[in-house]
């Protein structure tokens, strides 16, 4: 039997999450290894010294950035077509949406989430953060998602950021006016996939058995 490829993931984390989403779209098997932070297991950290999910481990092959991974994955198969199909200005439209989330957006998420470590408010956190909220809102007021009437990897890569962003203030955010993000972040966790990928499965250890996602029949 071929060895299959190796998944080092947390349930909760938005970049695992985007790994997951991924794989389960393309549908190649892999072996999903749940951890958890606090204790990171050695052949993990063997493979990827920097400690953090996601890491997908293909033979000597070792990606452990989420982004990465998703390329990798939806290269193999994109069943569901993320991957943008109208050439390089839409992959570039979807890259540059990626890009403002992880690099502007993320870093005034977690101040807000975490915003006793830091030395404002979190209303004011909040507040900073508003402005990828609003460009989300105009875009998705034209079109279902946000390159269009199908969802990309643009959707699939924010959308647990956005998840998490929601999870932080429910209240407020369920109130908020952003209602074309609400309707796009219902539908994400409303939708198979995400149910799919949400799915609780015990710890790994290094005497469990393979858990096999994704897998085919003989």
């Amino acid at each position: 039997m071929q060895d299959l490829p190796i998944l080092y993931s947390f349930r909760r984390c938005p970049y695992a999450m985007r790994a997951r989403l991924a794989l389960f779209s393309s549908g190649v098997s892999f072996e999903l290894r749940e951890i958890v932070l606090r204790n990171k297991p050695e052949p993990m950290l063997l493979a990827s010294p920097k400690g953090t999910v996601p890491v997908l481990i293909d033979n000597t092959l070792v990606i452990d950035e989420s982004l990465d991974i998703m390329h990798w994955a939806l290269s193999t198969n994109d069943t569901n077509n993320w991957l943008p199909q109208d050439g390089a200005i839409e992959r570039s439209t979807a890259m540059r949406w990626v890009e403002e989330c992880d690099n502007q957006f993320k870093p005034k998420l977690d101040r807000y989430k975490y915003f006793d470590r830091h030395d404002k408010d979190q209303q004011t956190y909040r507040e900073e953060s508003l402005g990828f909220i609003n460009k989300l809102n105009s875009e998705l007021a034209t079109s279902p998602w946000l390159l269009g009437n199908s969802p990309t990897i643009a959707d699939m890569a924010i959308l647990p950021f956005i998840r998490q962003y929601a999870n932080v203030d429910k209240t407020w955010f369920e109130n908020s006016e952003f209602s074309h993000v609400k309707r796009w972040l219902g539908e994400f966790l409303a939708s198979e996939i995400f149910q799919q990928i949400m799915l609780k499965y015990p710890l790994w250890t290094e005497e469990s058995l393979p858990l096999i996602v994704n897998e085919r029949s003989s």
